[in-house]
């Protein structure tokens, strides 16, 4: 039982080398999916496998024991092993939930804060402009979604990059990549190794948005010109968006750059098979995670003496 907790544990370092790899060699949408729903898997099954610890370290106390309704305190094969196990697992995920709260606290607040600014300002259709000297420009979840700038962003552009940049933004709200963004925010507190994953996440829904910007903008120079002056112009100055709150000048943008003025180009049966591995670790994580919680399920039924042994 204790062996087949420790693998969702181990999989995640795996995780960072893959999602890198899945973002390079799938089309950005499907990347985008493919990378949440593993990276949210890995986190999950990582989790229960922490729960799974503690629980069976509680109960091999006779205190703990008698509140489970067992015969006897919970014996495994592996009792040396199991109790600094479940000790290592009550740290880990007791860190774990305090940053995920801190974190939720300090985004809640921020998002507060950008939409109360947002709905006090006249908006001209989704587009609210915001008197700030700092250039900066995001997609703000909510309803209605809105496409927040600065007045120093707008001066930093001239029209037809306004319009991309404008084209890129409306690509994340009509995608709803906030909520990628939120999850993959969610899974990085579940290990570790998954913030990294995070970024890939990231660079995943900007990518996603470049190619849809430069499919109804018709030019990927424009839209690599935009995000690039963008980037430029907002270097200096710190963001207070919410980190769930994408926007054009995010991400490696060089990388992105690069991938706007070469031809769109499909993924290949090889690539996809490469990519194919990351959700392969996840499969594998989630299976481990499983069997390992209905071993633990039995040997706790065992202890009731509900089962023989």
């Amino acid at each position: 039982m204790i062996a087949l907790l420790f693998v969702p544990l181990l999989l995640p370092f795996l995780a960072p080398t893959l999602a890198r790899r899945t973002v390079d060699r799938l089309a950005p949408a499907t990347a985008l999916w493919v990378l949440t729903a593993s990276t949210l898997a890995l986190a999950g099954a990582c989790v229960a496998a922490l729960g799974a610890l503690i629980l069976a370290g509680l109960l091999t106390f006779p205190a703990f024991a008698a509140l489970g309704e067992l015969v006897h305190p919970l014996r495994t094969p592996s009792d040396y092993v199991l109790l600094p196990a479940a000790m290592a697992a009550t740290g880990v995920l007791t860190l774990s939930v305090w940053t995920l709260v801190r974190s939720a606290f300090r985004q809640t607040r921020a998002f507060r804060t950008a939409r109360t600014q947002a709905d006090r300002r006249p908006a001209a259709g989704d587009l609210c402009v915001v008197e700030s000297p700092h250039p900066d420009a995001y997609a703000l979840p909510g309803r209605p979604h809105r496409i927040v700038v600065t007045t120093g962003m707008l001066r930093s552009l001239g029209p037809a990059e306004r319009e991309a940049l404008f084209a890129h933004e409306r690509a994340h709200n009509r995608a709803g990549h906030h909520y990628f963004l939120a999850a993959a925010e969610l899974a990085a507190h579940g290990h570790p190794a998954l913030r990294a994953t995070r970024d890939a996440i990231r660079l995943a829904a900007e990518r996603a948005a470049d190619e849809a910007a430069a499919e109804v903008t018709g030019d990927r120079r424009l839209i690599a010109t935009a995000i690039a002056r963008a980037a430029l112009a907002g270097q200096a100055f710190p963001s207070t968006r919410p980190d769930f709150a994408p926007a054009a000048t995010t991400g490696p943008v060089p990388r992105r750059v690069a991938a706007l003025l070469q031809p769109s180009r499909g993924s290949s049966r090889a690539k996809r098979r490469t990519a194919s591995l990351l959700v392969a670790c996840a499969i594998l994580s989630v299976a481990a995670g499983t069997a390992g919680v209905v071993d633990f399920h039995h040997e706790v039924e065992i202890a009731q003496g509900e089962e023989g042994p």
